[in-house]
């Protein structure tokens, strides 16, 4: 993986988002999904605590990795239609959708994952809205589980972060053999806010109506379980 740089980009946070985030799935979306198969255990955890019949929704759903259909059923929506089209040749019921406007009536569901998406959020406020649609999709007492980058990275894996600044820049690399064996590597990069011990909880915490019940660190990452909770 390439260093991730510091994002200077002079962008509102709506073009930041569209052309450093969604335009580079829709590119990557291949070559993406070939990198995520294995579940995360806290991930699969939470779903195999859900009832059996129980409907739930993966907003920012990428290739349908966490979509079930078993004991429980699950619905995607994903923002990139070349992923949501991946979802839909896996057998998986996905559809193309904002996060941040979600296409579906208040407690819908019995429960919603978003699992490394609100770190793309170019803004406080944006990220904070995004929780805000996922509690108004679930009924009373529904859960939310929410995952995000962490700054703090404990793991000598491939992400290298200096911890100057929280946004910044990530490189995706999608080799050129993937289309010729004489063709450059492709680099893309992706907007990222990191997460700081315990910025998602705080988030969280200032959404009407929810309470945080559960939150944590994994495998880089910050999570937090939210439960809704109507007056």
């Amino acid at each position: 993986m390439k260093d991730p740089v510091p994002d200077t980009l002079t962008l509102d946070e709506a073009t930041k988002e569209s052309q450093y985030v969604h335009q580079v799935y829709d590119q990557i979306a291949s070559h993406f999904s070939d990198t995520r198969f294995k579940p995360w255990p806290v991930i699969t955890s939470y779903l195999d605590r859900q009832p059996r019949g129980s409907l739930g929704v993966d907003v920012g759903c990428g290739n349908g990795k966490y979509l079930r259909s078993a004991d429980i059923f699950m619905l995607g929506t994903d923002l990139s239609p070349p992923l949501v089209d991946i979802c839909g040749q896996r057998g998986h019921d996905a559809l193309v959708s904002d996060a941040l406007q979600l296409p579906f009536r208040s407690g819908a569901f019995d429960f919603a994952i978003s699992i490394a998406v609100i770190h793309h959020m170019a803004s406080d406020e944006r990220r904070k809205r995004a929780i805000e649609e996922l509690v108004r999709v679930v009924r009373d007492q529904g859960t939310v589980l929410v995952f995000v980058w962490a700054l703090e990275q404990e793991t000598k894996g491939r992400r290298r972060f200096d911890g100057s600044t929280q946004d910044v820049l990530v490189p995706w690399v999608v080799p050129g053999s993937r289309q010729d064996e004489h063709a450059p590597d492709q680099v893309f990069h992706r907007y990222y806010h990191l997460f700081r011990d315990g910025e998602l909880a705080q988030l969280a915490g200032q959404v009407p109506g929810c309470t945080v019940v559960e939150s944590g660190y994994d495998r880089d990452n910050w999570y937090v379980v939210i439960q809704r909770q109507n007056a």
